[in-house]
């Protein structure tokens, strides 16, 4: 049964490890919420691990957060969905990744390059010169575009019949008050166009696989953390991990109407342990 609380304090003797979201739960792209800044002082000792869908590089990752004044001791490690992709790359474990060629058209601004960097990859100018497409989605500081202003570009992958790695799954992300597109808008579409894509980060179990690793414990003794019920609470569950859904973010309209909220969760088939209205102690 999911509950209503006031902040983290009276949940966190329950679990011994803590996998935190960091856009609309400890920042909006653009401050860093002070609440949330206190929580993570106040778990400091125990294993907090930083799980997000940003396209890049876990270390692209935390030069953010020091830009956001997010201190490195707040923390215990990232993992990101663009170093998931980098990691998959780079190993080709996986026969789907085993089968991928080495020239490689991104979609996404040039700062996201991080994803494919140092693989031996070519980068190719057009996707009729692209063995596959690693979409990292539209720049998440700046572009207001809708999707139907990539439809060019996915058409020609698609009739490059380039298969997609989605390095984020979000479809939204919020950026101070304003709704940006993300990586899984834009993969969405092109698996509407018959695009093949595999999709890399939150809800997929397997990227919880890799932080649980990450952080020595089992998945019974972590609570996760987030703001985005499609990707945070339901990957969470698909891991078997308890979660507390964030009433901010992508959700901020619910912030201050936790009865409607749970209205979303009885539709939504999802059952959280708690429900914050921000990540706060």
């Amino acid at each position: 049964m999911t509950s209503l609380f006031s902040g983290l304090g009276p949940l966190a003797s329950r679990y011994e490890g803590f996998i935190v979201d960091l856009w609309g739960v400890v920042h909006n792209g653009v401050a860093a919420f002070p609440a949330a800044i206190d929580c993570l002082s106040r778990l400091r000792g125990r294993p907090v691990l930083l799980l997000s869908n940003a396209p890049r590089r876990a270390y692209a990752a935390q030069e953010t957060l020091r830009r956001l004044h997010v201190q490195d001791d707040l923390y215990s490690a990232i993992l990101t969905s663009g170093e998931a992709t980098w990691q998959a790359l780079r190993e080709r474990n996986e026969p789907w990744f085993a089968r991928l060629g080495r020239r490689v058209f991104h979609l996404g601004p040039v700062r996201d390059r991080s994803v494919i960097e140092g693989l031996g990859l070519q980068l190719a100018d057009t996707p009729g010169d692209a063995d596959f497409v690693v979409n990292t989605g539209p720049d998440d500081e700046s572009d207001t575009e809708p999707v139907e202003a990539f439809l060019p570009v996915l058409h020609a992958c698609r009739a490059a019949m380039l298969p997609m790695i989605c390095a984020n799954p979000d479809l939204i992300v919020m950026r101070g008050t304003s709704r940006l597109l993300c990586a899984g808008a834009l993969a969405a579409r092109y698996a509407e166009l018959g695009g093949e894509v595999c999709w890399i980060g939150k809800p997929d179990p397997a990227i919880y696989q890799m932080a649980l690793q990450m952080m020595g414990l089992p998945a019974s003794t972590v609570l996760a953390i987030g703001d985005s019920l499609r990707t945070d609470i339901a990957g969470a569950r698909n891991a078997g991990i308890d979660s507390a859904w964030v009433l901010g973010g992508i959700h901020a309209d619910l912030a201050d109407e936790p009865e409607k909220a749970k209205i979303l969760l009885v539709e939504s088939g999802l059952e959280p342990v708690a429900l914050l209205p921000g990540l706060a102690w």
